[in-house]
């Protein structure tokens, strides 16, 4: 055995999670708006059945701890996905070049999660300072989309000329793993809560960051129509940046940021249909 599972189990977890990262290139360069969410779906029924592998050879209680923390891991990502569409669009990225700055973002999250999970919950709460930070840079960044006209002017105009102008991803990959990076540090601690099982929570971490960039261009092509977007995304910001900065007083359930964003985006998909025209995507 090593790490709660043997080479075997460990190999091919692997070994799927490289086909499913080929797959999920292939599929969502491809896919159209209609289909965008067929992959996230399929991921889904992957981590069922995955499951169902573990129960039958570890028994139920290991697969319950999997379900568990691949639900944590989804619902505690949905922040994530709202920031990398605020980082894009001050990118001025178009889709093409999201794909590939997602693929590598993906691929790089998967190796920082196994060191995160090695390391432990310990070496995390030493620098949980930093999500202070992180926290307050994006209380500055819904700050900026309030008081601008899009999405886009969420980014400080110093971070865009990172972008070099020969057009190196190298700045935006940096950006996306620095943000997962800074997320990880609540999500992984909230999975060690319900499983010590290194095997588990690595797979249920990985499972759920897969879907991740497929489900990232479903919900941005249904909010680049929203002409009001910005004004949802800076609340969406702010809230995501004040529960960061408090987390070490209090915690605010999964449940309930998930339903306060919803509750965001569906008042900015009803103004945005009463109040104005459909924008078009930046």
């Amino acid at each position: 055995m090593i790490a709660g599972a043997t080479l075997t189990w460990w190999a091919g977890f692997h070994a799927v999670v490289l086909l499913l990262l080929a797959a999920d290139g292939f599929f969502v360069a491809r896919a159209g708006k209609r289909s965008l969410w067929l992959f996230p779906a399929l991921m889904l029924l992957c981590a069922a059945a995955f499951a169902g592998w573990v129960a039958l050879d570890q028994g139920a209680r290991p697969a319950m701890e999997f379900a568990a923390g691949y639900t944590i891991e989804v619902s505690l990502s949905i922040d994530n996905l709202f920031v990398f569409l605020v980082l894009f669009q001050g990118f001025h990225l178009g889709p093409e070049r999201q794909h590939k700055a997602l693929l590598w973002g993906v691929a790089g999250a998967v190796i920082m999660r196994a060191l995160f999970i090695a390391a432990g919950i310990g070496l995390i709460q030493r620098f949980h300072w930093i999500t202070w930070l992180f926290g307050a840079f994006l209380l500055y960044g819904a700050f900026r989309l309030a008081r601008g006209r899009s999405a886009g002017e969420a980014v400080p105009g110093w971070i865009r000329n990172l972008h070099s102008t020969r057009g190196s991803l190298l700045p935006i990959i940096l950006a996306v793993e620095l943000t997962d990076l800074l997320f990880a540090t609540d999500s992984i601690p909230a999975v060690l809560a319900v499983t010590r099982n290194p095997f588990i929570a690595y797979t249920s971490n990985i499972a759920a960051i897969l879907g991740l960039r497929s489900l990232y261009f479903a919900l941005a092509d249904m909010l680049n129509r929203f002409r009001y977007l910005h004004y949802g995304l800076s609340a969406i910001l702010a809230f995501v940046g004040l529960k960061m900065i408090a987390a070490q007083w209090f915690e605010i359930p999964i449940t309930l940021s998930l339903g306060l964003i919803g509750a965001i985006l569906g008042v900015t998909a009803w103004a945005s249909a009463a109040f104005g025209r459909t924008a078009k995507p930046e």
